[in-house]
């Protein structure tokens, strides 16, 4: 059966398909399709109404700020890529509801608990980024659906490739990675690697007591 879910065929969506397929690897720009797919999948199954192109705008960036070009910002790779969807919508005249709800979508999409509590473009962003990398949910979403996704954006050995762009993005700037999920990353990718630690921060902080 043909998957229902489809691309918004807006200007706006195509521009953002041009751009990201250009400027990303083919690893990042097909799990940036899937994360809209099973984003919208769940949305559906949990009888949620959002703005298509939105969300998909919000998958579409959700990576980009892993590529080199930002490897010296000293930003969280998360904020790198809201920036750049930010700057994209607004060059376009997007409103400012909608610049904002993409920027949170993109910029919350690692930090659980709180993406599900907010507006369906932010909480599907999250949802469609947990399902393809975490496989969360994953029986939320029809086997049907699922290869039909991977059949038009393939994802041959996803774990380990994206496990080595993560390590990529955010080895540069370590720093940024205290109390986030890429600290895992590096302590399973790169040798020498110390996580930050947040109860020797308060202990070692400069306050007497």
């Amino acid at each position: 059966m043909p998957l229902d879910v489809e691309v918004p065929r807006t200007e706006l969506a195509r521009e953002a398909t041009e751009l990201v397929r250009d400027t990303t690897s083919e690893l990042i720009y097909h799990h940036s399709r899937r994360v809209y797919f099973f984003g919208a999948l769940q949305g559906r199954a949990r009888g949620l109404s959002w703005d298509p192109e939105l969300l998909y705008l919000g998958a579409l960036f959700h990576d980009v700020g892993l590529g080199a070009e930002f490897h010296t910002s000293g930003r969280r790779f998360e904020v790198d890529s809201a920036d750049e969807a930010r700057r994209f919508l607004r060059a376009r005249g997007v409103p400012d509801d909608g610049v904002r709800r993409v920027w949170t979508a993109i910029a919350l999409h690692t930090t659980p608990g709180i993406p599900e509590h907010m507006e369906p473009e932010v909480a599907l962003v999250t949802a469609g980024v947990e399902y393809d990398v975490l496989g969360l949910g994953f029986d939320a979403i029809t086997a049907e659906d699922r290869a039909e996704v991977v059949a038009q954006h393939p994802r041959p050995d996803f774990k380990n490739r994206i496990l080595e762009a993560f390590r990529q993005g955010v080895e540069p700037k370590p720093e940024t990675t205290f109390g986030n999920v890429k600290a895992d990353v590096l302590a399973h990718c790169t040798p020498g690697f110390e996580r930050g630690d947040f109860v020797r921060t308060i202990r070692e902080s400069p306050w007497p007591e």
